[in-house]
């Protein structure tokens, strides 16, 4: 599954004779240290971000050797003729005396980026080091996407509402791949760019950004078509326990628990079963006209 997310600012300046040979062995030839202009970027950290998702620790350490030689576009526009810098060394950061919103230790990938010094590039850096552009995201692929309250891939729980006090968020884990990372004008993950680059940015970030504008609003239809499926998933998934209750108070607690984990199809087959099971041991009563007790209807007859 892809994921794109943004980020923050850079520190810039020129290469180091270190630096300078890890960004000659990306090159087709050697560059020195007054061709070139160096700047910092926060990709991605384990904060949860406007998305209600976050990287997992792994996750952060498996992304930071795959964006090593990616290329900085704008936008997330793959064009060829768009490529402004290139990542040429990475690591994750720790910030021992910070936790994050899970608890957890903040930690956050920085990567190293380097663009040519040209007449064509010169306005582009006057802007970064003013701080005008500094906002960037970044385009990325993970495995897994699971709930922070129960751990489970597909659940009911909605990312950005909170149980028993804990924010329920999504932990992105499992990276395959990085694409690339993009300056953008709004991140979804609040501190990345330069130096403050981050993340991966979701498809609801994609949306609202100038190349996504024009799924915008069926993104937006969907998106409250699924929200309305949520709240009719769980109205059926109560009335499963309930009719689990009446059925079998003994049971009750393994329907509710099998409930917990199908989809609405098959919630609304057991609805089905438990209806019938309950209508021949609660059959329905009706009041006859003129008649001062209740009387059961079999069917067929009337039974006084």
């Amino acid at each position: 599954m892809n994921v794109t997310k943004a980020a923050g600012a850079p520190v810039a300046g020129e290469a180091a004779a270190r630096e300078l040979e890890l960004i000659n062995a990306l090159a087709k030839r050697a560059l020195s240290a007054d061709e070139v202009y160096v700047f910092e970027v926060k990709l991605c950290d384990n904060e949860v971000d406007r998305d209600f998702e976050r990287f997992s620790d792994e996750c952060l350490d498996e992304l930071a050797p795959m964006f090593v030689g990616k290329s900085g576009i704008l936008d997330h526009q793959w064009t060829a003729g768009g490529q402004l810098a290139r990542i040429y060394r990475t690591e994750v950061v720790a910030v021992p005396e910070r936790k994050n919103s899970a608890g957890d230790v903040y930690r956050y990938l920085k990567g190293w980026a380097y663009m040519l010094r040209s007449e064509a590039t010169g306005d582009f850096i006057a802007a970064i080091e003013a701080g005008i552009v500094k906002e960037t995201s970044v385009g990325c692929s993970v495995s897994e996407r699971r709930c922070s309250i129960c751990g489970e891939s597909a659940c009911a729980h909605v990312p950005g509402l909170s149980y028993d006090g804990k924010l329920c968020h999504t932990v992105l884990s499992g990276a395959t791949d990085a694409y690339e990372w993009s300056f953008v004008a709004v991140p979804a993950q609040r501190e990345a760019g330069v130096l403050k680059g981050a993340g991966l940015k979701s498809l609801r970030g994609y949306v609202q950004t100038a190349a996504g504008s024009a799924f915008r609003a069926e993104f937006e239809r969907l998106e409250k078509l699924a929200a309305e499926g949520e709240r009719l998933l769980e109205r059926e998934r109560a009335e499963v326990k309930r009719l689990g209750l009446l059925w079998d108070e003994q049971m009750a607690p393994a329907v509710a628990k099998a409930a917990e984990g199908m989809g609405a199809e098959e919630l609304c087959e057991l609805r089905l079963s438990l209806e019938k099971k309950l209508d021949g041991r609660f059959p329905p009563l009706c009041q006859l006209p003129g008649r001062d007790r209740n009387t059961r209807f079999d069917g067929e007859d009337y039974i006084i």
